[in-house]
């Protein structure tokens, strides 16, 4: 299974974890289809409140679509078949709160889970990065969605700076990404002491409120997201080239 679904019914709180610890916990379409899976199912159980969504391991979050992942694209520029595009709650029409908790690495398509959260908890270690440009490859969504939540520059900064820079877990906190730093390995307990809280107040309410604050930014979203699709499919360099660019990275990155 590429991921765990574990239910508290006395609490009212999930714990979503992306089980692939050995591959970083990169996205690959069979965990894809069983996260949308979840999210949807969460929509009909009442009995789950909060939900909390972590990673496996020590190393990573997440760090985006599995690279071996073989994704046939359109000839047309105006189509992009992604399939990170509904991985997150907000994309199953789920409006129940969602709390990520972190630890490692977050980057590249981390960002469609870690968007579509309330807010994030992440560990001490945590590190934040968009590898895109430094691959030939537009950072589209992923910087929709931090733009919801971090200053302009950062966003701008940590999207095209690409592989040679990292923000920390502190950083990530002075500048709004994160809402909590936790000692490493306290992240999930966290997170889930949030979750608790939450999940104890009456449902209509708290549902009620995730729809304001996200409608709150909604319509800016909604237009920068259609965009996304031509961004990529216009600013992609060939799969073969971003191959290559990946082979050739180079390791030194500097964490601010």
């Amino acid at each position: 299974m590429s991921i765990r679904v574990e239910r508290d019914k006395e609490s009212g709180v999930a714990v979503v974890t992306l089980d692939r610890a050995h591959k970083h916990n990169a996205v690959d379409l069979d965990m894809a289809g069983r996260l949308s899976a979840a999210w949807r199912d969460f929509r009909f159980d009442d009995s789950v409140r909060a939900v909390v969504v972590t990673g496996a391991g020590e190393k990573a979050f997440c760090t985006g679509i599995d690279r071996g992942v073989d994704v046939p694209q359109p000839s047309s520029p105006y189509s992009v078949d992604d399939p990170l595009i509904a991985i997150g709650p907000k994309a199953n029409d789920l409006w129940k709160p969602v709390i990520a908790a972190v630890r490692g690495m977050a980057c590249g398509g981390a960002f469609y889970l870690l968007g579509e959260a309330e807010f994030i908890v992440a560990a001490e270690d945590a590190v934040f990065f968009d590898p895109h440009t430094t691959y030939g490859m537009v950072s589209a969504y992923e910087a929709i969605y931090m733009a919801q939540r971090m200053p302009f520059g950062e966003v701008a900064r940590m999207t095209l700076m690409g592989t040679a820079e990292r923000v920390s877990a502190r950083r990530a906190y002075e500048t709004g990404l994160v809402s909590e730093v936790a000692e490493p390995g306290d992240e999930l307990k966290a997170a889930v002491r949030c979750a608790e809280v939450i999940a104890s107040y009456p449902t209509e309410a708290v549902q009620g409120t995730v729809r304001a604050v996200w409608a709150a930014k909604e319509g800016a979203r909604s237009q920068a997201l259609a965009q996304a699709p031509n961004l990529v499919a216009l600013g992609n360099l060939p799969p073969e080239r971003q191959a290559a660019l990946f082979t050739a990275r180079r390791p030194e990155f500097r964490t601010r």
